[in-house]
């Protein structure tokens, strides 16, 4: 792959996960970007769907590379590696692990020897611009109140393996600012497409969304934290535009950006907005999360209740992100976080066109219907 012709020439991995593919859809928008994706062998398969899924202009503009991203040379050969690395001005980095049931060892290959292969990958690409870590602001872990972008080691607990070791993760990313250009890209709790309401999997802040479709719709429900409680939540499309503007922005490197909405809700008016957006009601109090985790426990309950146990965790931790990385370096474009209220119906109706279409499909006499998997 020549670079002549091309003003970026990007390496992306964690490709085809749902957040690298629509990554690696908006940096296609720009005609003259080309897209190297290290795809794993096991995921070959998906990852040609995804790409016959993009119009042949853009679909000309990905090479596909299967590797590993958290083995050596991302499991790349040295012939294939050195070609590749001589004309990547830009890495985004997105290989990871997230789902909040993870097993550890899992999590800790991924999450942290990933982000080790690449950063010594980066040091190997002599025209890199800039090296993108995608991590969370998760990373602040239990730690209340503000929490500012340049901060991450404040002797704060961590609630799950995913948060623990992504903080690992970015402490490499952070040690590797003084030999290269990189920025570490942290957003908050994310959800569906604000205009397809399109998600890979319904899991964190999708608990409250099922707990209310899949319930009586005359059956008033409690909110299962307090209401003052700020909700994190931000839109994949916002959150992948943000990213791949911060990246192309020469005043990123050694930078941290928070992304995500900078007027959060509370849980109480997300709650009353799902439940509208359901034609559901929900009750004025709520239960306090150690009777709602004590249920969540019941025997034929925990088998699927690990994500919402752990989502329940953060969701009663009341934080607050500093934006003001973010807002400086998008300051001048028209990228901004639409605000909750004016997409959550297209959420919920994905939601409940994915139940539909669960229910009516036929499935074998001994599989059990579960709409949190």
């Amino acid at each position: 792959m020549a670079r002549r012709g091309y003003d970026e020439v990007v390496l992306l991995t964690g490709f085809p996960s749902f957040r690298a593919r629509r990554m690696c859809e908006e940096l296609l928008k720009a005609p003259r970007t080309f897209v190297h994706a290290v795809v794993h062998p096991k995921l070959a398969d998906d990852a040609r769907l995804a790409l016959d899924a993009l119009p042949p202009g853009e679909r000309t503009r990905v090479e596909v590379l299967e590797g590993d991203a958290a083995a050596l040379d991302l499991g790349l050969s040295g012939v294939e590696l050195r070609r590749v690395c001589a004309h990547v001005d830009t890495i985004h980095h997105m290989a990871q692990i997230t789902y909040l049931g993870a097993e550890r060892a899992t999590a800790e290959q991924v999450n942290v020897g990933a982000t080790r292969e690449i950063v010594e990958v980066a040091r190997v690409c002599p025209e890199l611009r800039c090296l993108a870590v995608h991590s969370t602001a998760l990373v602040s872990g239990d730690r209340a109140g503000l929490v500012l972008e340049d901060e991450l080691d404040r002797r704060q607990g961590f609630r799950n393996v995913v948060e623990e070791t992504l903080a690992r993760a970015e402490k490499l990313a952070r040690f590797a600012m003084g030999q290269l250009p990189v920025c570490v890209l942290r957003p908050t709790i994310m959800v569906g497409d604000s205009t397809t309401g399109e998600v890979d999997r319904f899991d964190g802040p999708y608990f409250l969304i099922l707990l209310l479709l899949t319930s009586p719709p005359d059956l008033p429900l409690p909110l299962p934290v307090r209401s003052e409680t700020p909700l994190q939540l931000v839109p994949v499309d916002y959150v992948v535009r943000a990213a791949a503007a911060i990246a192309r922005d020469r005043r990123a490197p050694g930078r941290t950006f928070h992304i995500g909405d900078p007027a959060p809700l509370s849980a109480r008016r997300v709650f009353d907005l799902v439940a509208a957006a359901g034609g559901h009601r929900a009750a004025a109090g709520f239960i306090p999360a150690n009777i709602t985790k004590a249920i969540l426990r019941t025997p034929g309950i925990d088998r699927f209740a690990r994500s919402p146990r752990s989502f329940l965790d953060t969701l009663t931790t009341p934080v607050t992100y500093s934006m003001a990385n973010t807002r400086e370096l998008l300051a001048d474009s028209t990228i901004r976080c639409p605000p909750l209220e004016s997409y959550i119906d297209r959420l919920i109706a994905y939601v409940e066109e994915r139940l539909r279409e669960r229910r009516t499909r036929e499935t074998r006499e001994e599989e059990v219907w579960d709409p949190l998997l």
